[in-house]
């Protein structure tokens, strides 16, 4: 039996994606919070720090639908060749033949 690692949903530059993209988030919730008017209605507050977080939000969308690479390796073990099919199996037995409802008035 052949060592095998895990197998994540993402690759390597997915997940650095997503953690730059939560860096930007954290960055637009602070830079909201740092701003000196009351209410936070100055330039930090309205402008900038929402373009932060729509910033962010598009690096995290493009984090999870950017491809990852090469392919996940794909078990070649007898047991899950014999036991896993890779495309649907037909059915065995004859195909069941359906008739129409009759209808009694």
């Amino acid at each position: 039996m052949e060592p095998t690692t895990p197998r994540f949903a993402f690759g390597p530059r997915n997940y650095r994606l997503m953690f730059i993209g939560l860096a930007v988030l954290a960055a637009g919730f602070i830079t909201m919070t740092l701003d000196p008017t009351q209410y936070g209605e100055g330039f930090l507050g309205i402008t900038l720090g929402p373009i932060l977080l729509a910033i962010g939000f598009g690096i995290e969308f493009w984090a999870i639908m950017a491809r990852s690479g090469p392919a996940a390796p794909v078990a070649r073990d007898a047991a899950t060749v014999n036991t896993v099919p890779s495309q649907p199996v037909p059915p065995v037995g004859p195909s069941p033949t359906f008739t129409s409802p009759t209808y009694k008035r």
